[in-house]
């Protein structure tokens, strides 16, 4: 068997000394669930992506779901999201006992967006939150998200405070990939009405396992009652966290509902206010590989994402590919599983996002069926994700890029155009 020239991981987290030291201090503090770490970690997002107040959490999920319940989404209601896209963004609307409904995804070239004009036709009088999905850390259109949103206000029926205060169907965007993004200038987090975020291990900045909620201030309601109702569902329901009951003849709690545990810890929180002091530079060093893939796999005719442009910035979270065979005809499943494999051989770790949600078993018994996603199914089809990470080294970029180039003119007589 051959040895590949280099082991290159897909997604690796990016953790220095900087992270490890500050884990080991946090350690050492002896507070090491919620605690200060948290607190500043909170303050600092918030400051960075423009919103008043920040919740972390123990992940992206767990934020989703608590803007849903925030906002009071349950039985009767209806939550928009789109097919393409990882289970989170759909298994919180299940979870609240809301109705899920899938709309597909656009064909449109440079990003993975739902399809505009389904969305718009699948709002009814029971819609009350739409979760847009920022595949790849590219921000979806949100100016045409809310244009739509504004054209259904007359079906719009809010059930709860919150939801008046807002007057229209929410945005919950699950923003998962794209901590950092742009999008016409402003930061993603205070675009959404509410942005969820994930700082899971494979993200671009992680806490481990984590994630944010952050949400725009909404005329007549305070942001500190928001953050309040945040913080009784992530920890039982219990009125004072531990910090606070750690202060001088501050013991005493109450339960105020049989809530969730989904709090994050100090050492997590630790972990990302290491990130933070380093994530503009890490974010730049994205950027630079994607723009050496961009110029090594467009002449090839392979199909790739748009990180880049005058209306966003993306993250560059994930570099999404679409291979086609030398007369323009997209590969197949076997084909792609060939590609992989061949990668994997030449020690390239490659990936695929996503396996669109109604070709998995939960989601097929729920009703839905891929023949009503052509899209979301042929953007699937054909899907190749390369390794992309602050650990690759400008050779092992260049041994991707050679190893990705020669697997494709192997298998398929690919040639630069």
């Amino acid at each position: 068997m051959n040895v590949p020239e280099r082991k290159i991981q897909f997604s690796p987290p990016d953790i220095s000394e900087l992270e490890i030291s500050y884990v080991a201090e946090a350690m050492r503090s002896g507070w090491i669930t919620t605690g200060p770490r948290t607190k500043e970690l909170e303050k600092r997002i918030s400051a960075w992506v423009g919103t008043k107040k920040c919740v972390c959490l123990n992940s992206q999920t767990a934020a989703a779901e608590t803007s849903l319940r925030v906002l009071g989404i349950g039985d009767g209601d209806e939550v928009i999201t789109s097919a393409y896209t990882y289970t989170a963004s759909a298994s919180v609307v299940i979870h609240v006992g809301a109705s899920l409904v899938l709309v597909d995804c656009s064909m449109k070239t440079g990003s993975i967006e739902m399809d505009y004009e389904a969305l718009e036709s699948a709002i009814t009088e029971k819609t009350k939150v739409i979760i847009p999905v920022d595949i790849g850390g590219i921000p979806c259109d949100y100016e045409r998200i809310y244009d739509i949103i504004q054209k259904k206000k007359n079906l719009f029926h809010p059930a709860n405070p919150i939801q008046k205060a807002i007057g229209h169907i929410v945005v919950v965007a699950d923003s998962a990939h794209s901590f950092g993004a742009t999008y016409k200038g402003m930061m993603i987090g205070s675009v959404a009405d509410f942005t969820n975020f994930s700082f899971h291990a494979v993200k671009n900045f992680t806490t481990a396992e984590g994630g944010a909620m952050v949400w725009k201030s909404i005329e007549g309601i305070q942001d500190e009652e928001i953050y309040h109702q945040a913080q009784l569902l992530s920890l039982h329901g219990q009125s004072k966290d531990a910090l606070a009951k750690g202060q001088t003849g501050a013991w005493e709690y109450d339960i105020l509902g049989p809530w969730y545990k989904c709090n994050m810890t100090d050492i997590a929180a630790s972990i990302g206010l290491a990130q933070l002091e380093r994530y503009s530079g890490m974010l730049a060093r994205r950027k630079e590989i994607i723009e050496k893939y961009d110029a090594a796999f467009k002449p090839l005719g392979v199909e790739v994402l748009d990180h880049y442009t005058d209306n966003y910035q993306s993250t560059g979270h994930l570099y999404i590919t679409r291979v086609f065979k030398k007369n323009g005809t997209p590969i197949n499943n076997q084909e792609r599983r060939d590609i992989i494999v061949k990668m994997n051989e030449l020690g390239v770790s490659c990936n695929v996002h996503y396996k669109v949600l109604p070709l998995h078993t939960a989601y097929k018994a729920i009703g839905y069926d891929i023949e009503g996603f052509p899209n979301s199914y042929m953007r699937y089809l054909n899907e190749i994700t390369l390794p992309l990470h602050t650990l690759l080294s400008d050779d092992d970029v260049e041994y991707v890029i050679k190893c990705y180039s020669q697997t494709l003119s192997e298998l398929f007589e690919i040639e630069g155009k």
